[in-house]
């Protein structure tokens, strides 16, 4: 029925680091914090599937969803963006529906694709860094 004290304390200890590094962070940093937050949620969402554990194989997949949805998908702009953002919304996409089929399925091989398919993309975004700071910096 309750928590421990020192768990309390570790969830309140990581929900103010984590809110401490959205309110500080850049719109390149926000997005580097969603794909990792997407990363550890696909990854939750393989390993729930393998032990059996049905609860947090649905939470971790509706994570990732929204996160998919909500945060990478929204934030693409069409306009600005071109081809690259329709190319980023199709992947996105195809990753919501291969990760909705996976906790229907239980299948963690199909997991295993979004996540394949995910880590070049978010790899790409943490190596163009450096180039963003200096533009921010320049203007």
């Amino acid at each position: 029925m309750f928590t421990p004290v020192s768990m309390r304390s570790a969830n309140t200890y990581r929900t103010v680091g984590l809110e401490t590094s959205v309110a500080g962070a850049s719109p390149h940093q926000l997005v580097g914090l969603l794909f990792d937050a997407l990363q550890q949620s696909l990854a939750s969402a393989k390993a729930s599937i393998l032990s059996g554990d049905i609860p947090a194989k649905g939470r971790a997949v509706s994570r990732a969803v929204r996160i998919l949805e909500e945060g990478l998908k929204a934030g693409l702009d069409a306009e600005r963006g071109g081809d690259l953002a329709a190319n980023l919304r199709s992947l996105y996409d195809y990753c919501i529906l291969k990760t909705t089929e996976a906790n229907l399925r239980n299948d963690a091989t199909m997991i295993d694709e979004v996540i394949r398919l995910i880590r070049p993309i978010s790899d790409g975004w943490n190596q163009i860094r450096s180039e963003v700071a200096v533009q921010a910096h320049q203007a």
